[in-house]
C-alpha cells in the first residue's frame, strides 16, 4: 500500500498481461514391479520409493540385470530399446518381507499406505511423483502383474487420478478368440474393462535371450510404453502410437493375419474390439497397430483415440499448473484478461505445433454470476480439438468410358 505521505516521486510495479504456460512432460513411463536387489549395491537399493531412471546405465545400477521372475530389469531394457524416454520405477520386492519373488502378491503391486512409515507403496506411490520430480508418469505399466483383473482396476484408478494411460497385457497363451470374448461379460481374462485410460495389448512378443541362446516371450505393454515415449519426443504427444516400428523383437507369440485392406484380418478384428496389436505383413516389420483405448467400441466419443485422450490431458494439466501464479489475485477485469490471454497464447502455440486443429479460452459472464464471483470463483470455457489419426482411408474408384474419347487425340 502506498505511504500515506510522500514529498517526492515513487514507482509502483503492476504485473499484468499474459503469462507463459509450460507444457508438462509426456515421455515419462511409470513402471511398478520387482527387481533382484541382491545384484544391486546397498546404497542404490530402493523399495516402494519412486526412482527416476534416465538411461540403461541407471537401470542396471538401481535395479540389476534381467533375471527370471523379476519384471523391472526386463521392462527397463524393453523401454530403452525404443530409444528414448524417462522411467519412474517403483520396486515392491522387499527382502525383509519376501523370501523369493514368488512371494510378491497383487496387493503389493496395487499398494496403499504403510501404517508405520505413512508412505505410499506400490502403484499408489506414483501419486507422490509431482512433489518429488515436478511431473507425473503419463504411461503406466505393471508387466505380468497386470494380467490380474484386480491390478487392472487399481491401474485405472491411479490413471484417472494423475491423468495417465495404463497399458494392460492379456495372459500368455491367450488366443484371439479368448481376447475377443474377454471383452464381454463371459470373458475369462482381464480385458472386460471400458476406459479411455486403459489400453489393451495383445499378443506377447518374442525377444532373443543371449544367455540361453533362445527366444523368450515378454509382455507387449513394456515395449509399447517405450514406443509411446519415443514418439512423444520425435513427433509429439498428439501423434497416435499406432503404425510405429517396435525395436528389439524377433517375433510374436502368435502370428496374426495382417492385411491393410482386409477387414476380416485378425489385426483388424482385434482393433475393432478395442485391442492394440502387432501388424506384421510382407516387408513391413513388426509395427504397433491400433489407435483406440478399451473405451472403444462401447464409447464412440473422440477421446477413445489414445492420442486425443493424451492431448486433452496435457492441455488440461499444463493450464491448471500455470494458474498457480494467478491464484488469490484480486478479481478484476485485469485478472480475467490475463488468464484469458495466457491460455489463448498457449493454445495458439499448440496449434502452431500441430497438436491442436483449433481452440480458444473465453470468459462467459452468464457462467459467472455475482454470487460466485463474491465467493472467489471464476469459470472459463476452454474449447479445443486435437487432430484425429487417419485410421481409415477410402478411395472411390470410377471406370469412366468417356475417357475413351481421349484415344487418338
Amino acid at each position: 500500500m502506498p505511504a500515506s505521505f510522500l514529498h517526492g516521486v515513487e514507482t509502483i510495479e503492476i504485473e499484468k498481461g499474459a503469462r507463459t504456460i509450460r507444457t508438462v512432460k509426456t515421455a515419462v513411463v511409470g513402471l511398478v514391479g520387482t527387481a533382484p536387489l541382491d545384484d544391486v549395491d546397498a546404497e542404490f537399493r530402493t523399495v516402494n520409493e519412486p526412482t527416476l531412471i534416465l538411461n540403461e546405465i541407471d537401470a542396471v545400477k538401481y535395479f540389476g540385470s534381467p533375471k527370471n521372475g523379476y519384471t523391472i530389469p526386463q521392462a527397463l531394457q524393453a523401454i530403452f530399446d525404443q530409444g528414448a524416454g524417462v522411467v519412474i520405477v517403483v520396486n515392491v520386492f522387499d527382502p525383509t518381507q519376501h523370501e523369493t519373488v514368488s512371494d510378491v502378491k497383487k496387493a503389493d503391486i496395487i499398494g496403499g499406505v504403510n501404517a508405520l512409515t505413512g508412505k505410499r507403496t506400490g502403484m499408489k506411490a506414483f501419486e507422490d511423483c509431482y512433489s518429488l520430480f515436478g511431473y507425473f508418469p503419463k504411461t503406466i505399466i505393471a508387466p505380468v502383474y497386470c494380467e490380474d483383473t484386480a491390478v487392472v482396476s487399481a491401474l485405472k484408478t491411479i490413471c484417472d487420478k494423475i491423468r495417465a494411460i495404463g497399458l494392460v497385457d492379456a495372459p500368455v497363451g491367450t488366443t484371439v478368440q479368448e481376447v475377443i470374448t474377454g471383452r464381454g461379460p463371459e470373458g475369462q481374462i482381464n480385458f472386460n474393462i471400458a476406459s479411455d485410460r486403459i489400453v489393451l495389448c495383445y499378443p506377447h512378443l518374442k525377444v532373443y535371450d543371449s544367455k540361453t541362446d533362445s527366444n523368450v516371450l515378454e509382455p507387449y505393454s513394456q515395449r509399447l510404453a517405450g514406443v509411446i515415449a519415443a514418439k512423444d519426443i520425435d513427433k509429439g504427444y498428439h501423434w497416435s502410437p499406432s503404425n510405429s516400428s517396435i525395436n528389439g523383437i524377433v517375433g510374436v507369440e502368435k502370428q496374426l493375419t495382417s492385411m491393410i485392406n482386409d477387414p476380416s484380418s485378425e489385426v483388424n478384428t482385434l482393433n475393432e474390439a478395442g485391442v492394440v496389436t502387432v501388424f506384421n505383413s510382407y516387408g513391413s516389420g513388426f509395427r504397433t497397430w491400433g489407435n483406440r483405448s478399451s473405451a472403444y467400441p462401447s464409447s464412440t466419443h473422440v477421446t477413445n483415440f489414445i492420442n486425443i485422450r493424451r492431448t486433452a490431458d496435457i492441455l488440461h494439466e499444463s493450464v491448471e499448473y500455470s494458474m498457480l501464479q494467478f491464484i488469490d489475485f484480486p478479481i478484476d477485469d485485469g485478472l480475467i484478461d490475463s488468464i484469458n490471454e495466457s491460455v489463448n497464447a498457449f493454445i495458439r502455440t499448440l496449434i502452431g505445433r500441430g497438436a491442436l486443429i483449433d481452440g480458444k479460452c473465453s470468459y462467459n459472464p452468464d457462467k459467472n454470476p455475482v454470487t460466485e464471483i463474491a465467493n472467489g470463483h471464476l469459470v472459463f470455457d476452454v474449447e479445443f480439438m486435437p487432430p484425429t489419426p487417419a485410421e481409415r482411408i477410402t478411395f472411390e474408384s470410377f471406370i469412366d468410358i468417356e475417357l475413351l474419347k481421349t484415344l487418338g487425340s
